[in-house]
């Protein structure tokens, strides 16, 4: 799709790296094709955001902070998680307000951190990037990236453009699956209720393929679909955009 237009480097997250590696080959798959000179910094480690909202936040300042000096030298940073773009974008600040060293180079770093379906469409202006996948699609938008970035018509735009595909919308998309890190643990009934609803509603839609933009929600919505026998495959928006090209 031409020549190179921009550098990035890519912060794959640790549940992509640990569990789903694959989608993180979609990721450079997908950015490469789309021109993208892509590098990926050796040390990276969390965003921090577990220890974040758990309250530990001077365990996860220190996390911040090694991660702000592993891509120091990056131009723009893409990663496939809205979650933890929106720690980066909300929780940084909030650690080092007030420290006149690192409130300044968390800030540089926010303002060069994108979400995958954002940085395609924002920063690439591509809404179509040649994926050909012949499936019925919906889509869930999770709670993070939706609200808390206000990143939610980027993914759509581009499984509309994807050739063959039939987009569904999910209804009451953006219901939280029930996830949200450390609650769903603390209050497990209350988040398999969530889920409970958020399966339903996939199962109400007719969709073979579920797509997302964060692994942990995926993750989620997977489990409960697999308990249950229902045959939805659960894909990250990377892996259908890596598809028939």
């Amino acid at each position: 799709m031409g020549g190179v237009i921009l550098k990035a480097s890519l912060f794959v997250t640790c549940i992509a790296d640990m569990m789903y590696a694959d989608v993180g080959r979609s990721v450079v798959n997908v950015l490469k094709r789309s021109g993208v000179e892509l590098d990926f910094p050796e040390g990276q480690t969390c965003c921090g955001q577990p220890a974040y909202s758990s309250g530990y936040h001077r365990e996860a300042a220190d996390v911040a902070k090694k991660v702000i000096e592993v891509f120091e030298k990056s131009e723009r940073i893409v990663m496939p998680s809205g979650s933890c773009a929106s720690m980066i974008h909300h929780g940084y600040p909030t650690l080092f307000a007030g420290d006149p060293v690192w409130e300044k180079r968390a800030e540089e770093f926010v303002h060069k951190t994108y979400e995958f379906s954002q940085f395609i469409v924002d920063v690439l202006g591509l809404t179509d990037v040649g994926a050909t996948f012949r499936k019925k699609v919906t889509y869930h938008s999770s709670c993070h990236m939706s609200r808390l970035l206000g990143i939610e018509e980027q993914p759509k735009l581009l499984l509309k453009n994807v050739r063959d595909l039939d987009f569904v919308e999910l209804p009451y998309s953006y219901d939280c699956c029930g996830f949200g890190g450390t609650f769903s643990v603390k209050m497990a009934d209350i988040s398999g209720a969530i889920l409970e609803e958020k399966v339903d509603n996939v199962i109400a839609t007719g969709a073979e393929v579920l797509a997302g933009s964060d692994l942990t929600c995926l993750m989620n919505i997977s489990g409960r679909l697999s308990r249950k026998g229902y045959p939805v495959k659960v894909m990250h928006l990377a892996q259908v955009l890596d598809q028939g090209v």
